[in-house]
């Protein structure tokens, strides 16, 4: 497990991941509660936001060494591209699973009214490992970091935009809101919807069902072995 804990550390070791992992999240569950949107405090909204600058904030360090040839050098080395890529996402994955434990769990204690804090955390849980698993086929495709980082920003001010985390679904035209559900945010947002409003629980089984079809999907793709 050598990679799995030198991944936990590389996390950390630079100073926007620092932020992004630790000040951000527990800046979140201070955020206040709107007055008719969100249903939930504002920081959940915006937690939801993080997780996917997290996603591939964490997934660079992969793309870091593939550029650096690590990943090429794994064909010589007692290593398999296989164990490589599961020790890192599994520290990734912790990462994310801590992450949403303490935002969740940290506004309970602060005093937030969260209605099902159980079924929060799965939900965010679903989305942590979606957005992993997009950062993921995302890098495949570049090879330089700042590109992929760069482009990937433009890529989440979208996705959170027209998906529900910054204003409601219902204020789009119906092209729009037909367009959202194909954006894992979409799902997220529904999700919150129903932790306040939901009592069929198969309605929250299907949207943490589509982030896991996500992640399974996109998973796929980003695990395809690239040496060059």
């Amino acid at each position: 497990m050598t990679i799995f804990w030198f991944s936990l550390k590389r996390s950390f070791s630079n100073t926007t991941n620092l932020i992004f992992l630790t000040l951000f999240p527990v800046g979140a569950i201070f955020l206040p509660m709107g007055e008719v949107w969100p249903f939930l405090p504002y920081g959940y909204q915006f937690f939801g936001i993080i997780v996917l600058f997290v996603g591939i904030r964490l997934a660079t360090i992969i793309l870091e060494d593939r550029a650096k040839g690590v990943v090429k050098r794994l064909a010589v080395a007692p290593v398999t591209h296989f164990q490589y890529l599961t020790q890192n996402l599994l520290a990734f994955s912790i990462i994310l699973i801590l992450q949403s434990i303490i935002v969740i769990y940290g506004g309970v204690l602060y005093g937030h009214e969260l209605y099902h804090p159980e079924w929060l955390l799965v939900l965010f849980i679903s989305f942590s490992f979606t957005s992993l698993a997009v950062a993921l086929a995302w890098i495949s495709l570049y090879r330089s970091k700042e590109t992929s980082f760069l482009v990937y920003m433009s890529v989440i001010f979208l996705i959170v935009f027209l998906g529900g985390l910054l204003m409601p679904i219902e204020a789009f035209p119906d092209i729009l809101q037909r367009i959202a559900v194909i954006f894992p945010t979409y799902w997220l947002s529904e999700g919150i919807v129903w932790i306040v409003f939901g009592n069929d629980i198969s309605e929250f089984l299907l949207i943490n069902g589509v982030l896991w079809l996500y992640t399974i999907i996109f998973l796929v793709i980003g695990s395809v072995r690239r040496i060059n």
